[in-house]
């Protein structure tokens, strides 16, 4: 038997294309259904994989090819998006309404990608109305090759944590709370790993309450994955009274900083190191600190000197240098009524799913499927609901500005890519914040936040022709219409050269539904789930309520 284990204490607080034969391959068999399941006391439906939840880890190296069996067992279409694989010249693979036709209930759908040229820390989810918040989420290690050295020791272990603001009601009645013209409101708490909080407080928390548990051993450094996978809520995480040094954030080795403290918003998932020892700490101050944050973001920078996926080191490509060919403003403005519905805009624009695919829409010639019109700044004109998307061309470098104007934390993320976060600040974007920007070591990431009353700037590559979606993670700004598409077009053609060929297990709907074939729904066909290794030592997750982050 192992030593005495030391209590390892967390608090997490409201802040207001083409498959490689050569490569390996990894197979996941996947039924996706309902469970029932009381993670703050109350029954309630959630959404699990394999009867867990959260779902199972996908566990693989650089350059595998990932085949994904998707079996729907729930009552509503479903589709799983894989958040930070860049399915390179593969969008078909990515699991959203603008490249897939959703899994009816009952059938059956494989996913087949390859993690070309990645490593890092990601998840996965449902995208499709409101699903997140009911679960079906899980998570991606994509580790280095062995002939790639990682930039720090090899811990004594690897935990993941899902961390997120969860609500008693069912996804289907926040989705009905939404469509009515409703605020979600205050969530009921915070999870973590699909559990509730340790009971801190008697008044606040009933008793009876399962919360998480993870062993470690006093001593020992353990690299901790964490993801915010919450409906609309930044969280701040702390671990005991000593630093986390973080080392990793969503597929780029960051230099090596200490935090005692680090803001997770919605959708962002980081890697840090951190030992066994100490007390809980304190939680954050009720007053949410929005310099101390903003500060703290622009803090995080990559680190330059060390290969990931590759052998050259990943900041040998100066991004600074780059110049750009086009320049996209978006604008958040708070919800606006649109034809006697509440709606959320970017630019003026609230997007509005096609029944057909925009990829399909495209590769059989449908027109009027959507537009290639969305502003490149916004307009003071009345918002409109469209399915408009921003026009490129493969191998042009966009400079792409998010503008909140609204009160709360918002989260963009953007399918297919990572790009560079070059700058952030309060106020109004113009061309005259482009003297602030980090030109070389700006942290490459997928989802970046934007603070209230402020501007976050990205540059992005596109090397990677497709359909690739831009949306906020915060899932009710996102349901209620902030996304849209950036069309990466190669002018000379290259499908099947530049771009994988569609599927042939694709499925149809829309303006194509007549080739659809039709597939014989069937039941759920899962075993109960493996279980689970129980290790030695003992950590303690401890959750918080503290404040919501919104500059009223």
């Amino acid at each position: 038997m192992a030593s005495p284990a030391a209590l390892l204490c967390l608090a997490v607080a409201f802040l207001a294309g083409a498959a490689m034969a050569a490569d390996p391959y990894a197979f996941f068999d996947w039924d996706v259904s309902y469970i029932t399941a009381s993670p703050l006391g109350v029954p309630q439906k959630v959404i699990a994989i394999n009867k867990q939840f959260p779902g199972p880890i996908v566990n693989v190296t650089t350059n595998y090819n990932v085949v994904v069996n998707v079996l729907n067992s729930l009552d509503e279409p479903l589709l799983i998006t894989w958040d930070g694989i860049q399915h390179r010249k593969n969008c078909w693979q990515d699991g959203v309404l603008g490249t897939n036709c959703p899994i009816p209930p009952g059938w059956n759908w494989t996913y087949n990608f390859q993690v070309k040229d990645q490593i890092g820390s990601f998840f996965y989810f449902p995208p499709l109305s409101l699903q997140r918040a009911a679960g079906g989420f899980g998570g991606i290690t994509v580790n280095n090759r062995a002939v790639i050295s990682v930039p720090f020791d090899t811990p004594d272990g690897d935990i993941r944590l899902f961390i997120g603001d969860w609500y008693k009601k069912n996804h289907t009645d926040l989705r009905k709370m939404l469509d009515d013209g409703k605020e979600l409101g205050m969530p009921d708490s915070v999870l973590m790993n699909g559990k509730g909080p340790y009971r801190y407080n008697d008044s606040l928390v009933p008793a009876g309450i399962e919360y998480e548990t993870i062993n470690v051993e006093p001593g020992k450094t353990y690299r901790f994955r964490v993801h915010n996978v919450g409906v609309s809520t930044s969280l701040n995480l702390r671990i005991q009274s000593h630093n986390m040094a973080l080392v990793e954030t969503e597929g780029a080795y960051t230099m090596k900083q200490n935090f005692t403290n680090l803001d997770i918003h919605v959708g962002q998932s980081y890697s840090f190191l951190g030992k066994a020892s100490g007390p809980l700490p304190d939680p954050p101050n009720d007053q949410y600190d929005k310099t101390f944050s903003m500060n703290q973001a622009r803090s995080i920078r990559m680190n330059v000197s060390t290969g990931a996926a590759r052998p050259n080191p990943q900041g040998s490509f100066h991004y600074g240098q780059i110049n750009v060919s086009q320049v996209y403003k978006l604008r958040n403005e708070p919800p606006v009524t649109i034809n006697g519905k509440k709606r959320t805009t970017l630019s003026g624009i609230s997007y509005s799913p096609p029944a057909t695919p925009l990829r399909m829409a495209d590769l059989y010639d449908k027109k009027g499927v959507y537009t290639l019109d969305f502003p490149t700044m916004p307009s003071d004109g009345p918002p409109v609901i469209r399915s408009s998307v921003i026009n490129s061309t493969y191998k042009n470098f966009l400079e792409i500005v998010f503008q909140n104007n609204d009160t709360k934390v918002q989260t963009y993320h953007i399918d297919g890519y990572a790009f560079w976060v070059a700058g952030m600040d309060y106020g109004e974007w113009s061309e005259n914040s482009r003297g602030t920007y980090n030109k070389w070591d700006g942290v490459s990431r997928c989802t970046t936040q934007v603070f209230p009353g402020a501007w976050t700037a990205v540059l992005l590559s596109l090397d990677s022709p497709g359909f690739w979606n831009v949306r906020a993670e915060n899932l009710d700004t996102w349901y209620l219409g902030q996304e849209t598409y950036i069309r990466v077009l190669d002018p000379e053609g290259g499908y099947n050269v530049t771009e994988s060929v569609e599927p042939d297990n694709v499925l149809y709907c829309g303006l194509l539904k007549e080739k659809q074939k039709a597939q014989k729904p069937h039941a759920s066909t899962s075993s109960s789930p493996p279980a689970v290794k129980q290790n030695d030592y003992l950590l303690a997750v401890l959750v918080s309520l503290v404040a919501l982050a919104v500059v009223r």
